[in-house]
């Protein structure tokens, strides 16, 4: 049942910010900064009475920025209470503000959380923003001159807590998969065997992913690298854009020294028009969908992003409109894999002439933590406004493939659907994910005998390939593990596939490692 039109919820704002480091009016913002620049401007884009619309909000949401997503002290220093210290800066002062868990996916989560809260009457009008300031702390971590980014602003938060639990246990930190690059190129590299290509070709493939995506970026002013590049010039291993974790050159990887900013304004319809936000600002979302899958070495094929094909699907389904009907798609492009993971699932072609982002992409446009996906609903509802129409799919990604949240906007009006709560224990719960299925792997934390190469990746410094961590399978009972590569087959995967090998596996301490049969 759909609540009354005046609850529905609706995006009346959006802004962005920046602060390039090499630009000659940088202003050494912090995050907090940058979020409370990118919140004025969605208050400013709502194009309302902003006094109306500034004193409407009751709740501000923050997205968590990495330097408080980690155990480490922010090297700048940090706000004790994040989402109050953007608020004093804006200079509105919410009953509510919440501090989101880490992950990609958060952006998209909180607005299809909040709408819903909107469209029961639970709140009125949502500010959902973030930072970072990626760029600056590394740039002036080790400086005697450096900033002193400290907040003590204090009020009433509700700390969702990092909840890093879910994507990291013992064995992924040991086996150093707290690295980005290593864990995707892990799905990568699998998603290469499954389709028997050479590992040359496969790179090729990424730059002819991504080359259109540098293209958006080229014309966008926000982002961190204007320039367009050919797949030739994206694949090709060169000394400006060295191999890091195969089969990842530098140029096809989240840049993640960046500082920027962005926010959404969400408002009940009845709220927007007390505050004076014209219809035309309005957009709403029109389909959604929230989906977890198993961590990554229990899931029956390493190579698919599951949970990304059944969030895009099912907020199709929900949104009433099949891929042929969508106007713009951003999906979450960290690393090649959550974007061909969509693309495989839905039969989408890389030459889409859509393209698949309207930012550019985190290796061009910018990945700023976990807020990327507030920047790629901030460009999908500005495109759709110019429009005047259409639908525009932001796809989410948290973890390794773990958590994807997905959002369908369009400025059509369209009541609030809360979604199927049997549908979305049908996504979570199907055979492939049941404890104990017997489609679920089993995963052997400290391996031992002989063993196949299912994926594995290579660190490459500057001298070659130094280390190389892999995921198997052991000969004895099927159990998946990890393991770093010894340094005869780190050296081997320079002239050898090393996927299908088989291996002798040995518990080294914590750690497991893989040495060639003798």
């Amino acid at each position: 049942m759909y609540p009354a039109p005046g609850t529905t919820p609706v995006i009346v704002g959006v802004g962005q910010a920046s602060d390039p480091l090499d630009s000659a009016g940088y202003r050494c913002w912090s995050s907090v900064d940058l979020a409370a620049a990118a919140g004025r401007a969605a208050i400013e884009d709502a194009a309302g009475s902003p006094g109306r619309v500034s004193a409407a909000i009751d709740v501000l949401a923050g997205v968590r920025p990495f330097e408080l997503s980690g155990p480490v002290e922010p090297p700048l220093g940090g706000a004790s209470n994040y989402p109050r210290a953007v608020c004093r800066r804006i200079g509105i002062d919410p009953p509510r503000a919440v501090l989101e868990m880490v992950g990609g996916q958060s952006p998209q989560h909180l607005v299809t959380e909040f709408s819903g809260r909107i469209a029961r009457g639970e709140c009125e009008a949502v500010l959902i923003t973030g930072g970072e300031a990626l760029s600056t702390e590394a740039h002036f971590a080790t400086r005697e001159d450096r900033p002193d980014f400290s907040d003590h602003t204090g009020g009433p938060l509700e700390d969702r807590g990092a909840g890093w639990d879910y994507y990291l246990d013992d064995n992924l930190l040991t086996h150093e998969l707290f690295s980005a690059p290593a864990a995707y190129a892990l799905v990568d590299t699998a998603r290469r065997a499954a389709l028997g290509m050479e590992p040359a070709a496969y790179r090729r493939a990424i730059g002819e992913l991504f080359a259109p995506f540098t293209e958006v970026a080229a014309g966008n002013p926000l982002a961190a690298v204007r320039r367009a590049f050919t797949a030739e010039e994206l694949a090709t291993v060169t000394p400006d854009n060295r191999m890091v974790w195969s089969p990842y050159p530098r140029r096809t990887i989240a840049r993640e020294k960046v500082n920027l900013g962005a926010a959404v304004l969400l408002m009940s319809q009845d709220a927007a028009r007390a505050a004076g936000v014209p219809r035309e600002r309005w957009v709403y979302l029109h389909g959604h969908a929230d989906v977890t899958d198993l961590p990554l070495l229990e899931r029956p094929r390493l190579d698919r992003g599951t949970a990304a094909v059944d969030a895009v699907s099912t907020a199709l389904d929900m949104a009433g409109i099949g891929v042929d009907d969508v106007t713009t798609f951003d999906l979450y492009s960290c690393f090649a894999a959550p974007v061909f993971a969509v693309l495989d699932g839905l039969g989408l072609r890389v030459d889409d002439p859509r393209r698949f982002t309207v930012t550019g992409g985190l290796p061009f446009f910018g990945g700023p933590g976990n807020g990327y996906s507030t920047h790629a609903i901030a460009e999908t509802v500005s495109a759709l406004r110019v429009a005047g129409g259409g639908y525009g799919v932001v796809g989410a990604n948290g973890g390794i493939l773990d958590k994807y949240s997905v959002g369908i906007y369009s400025p059509d009006p369209s009541p609030w659907c809360g979604g199927d709560p049997a549908r979305a224990r049908a996504l979570t719960g199907s055979a492939a994910r049941v404890p104990g299925s017997a489609s679920r792997r089993s995963v052997a934390r400290h391996a031992e005998g002989p063993a196949r190469i299912e994926s594995y990746t290579v660190h490459h410094g500057s001298g070659g390939p130094d280390r190389g961590i892999m995921i198997g399978s052991l000969h004895a009972d099927g159990s998946r593990f990890l393991a770093f590569l010894s340094e005869e087959l780190a050296e081997l995967s320079v002239r050898e596939d090393l996927v299908g090998r088989d291996v002798v596996v040995r518990a080294d301490g914590p750690r497991n490692v893989a040495r060639p049969v003798v």
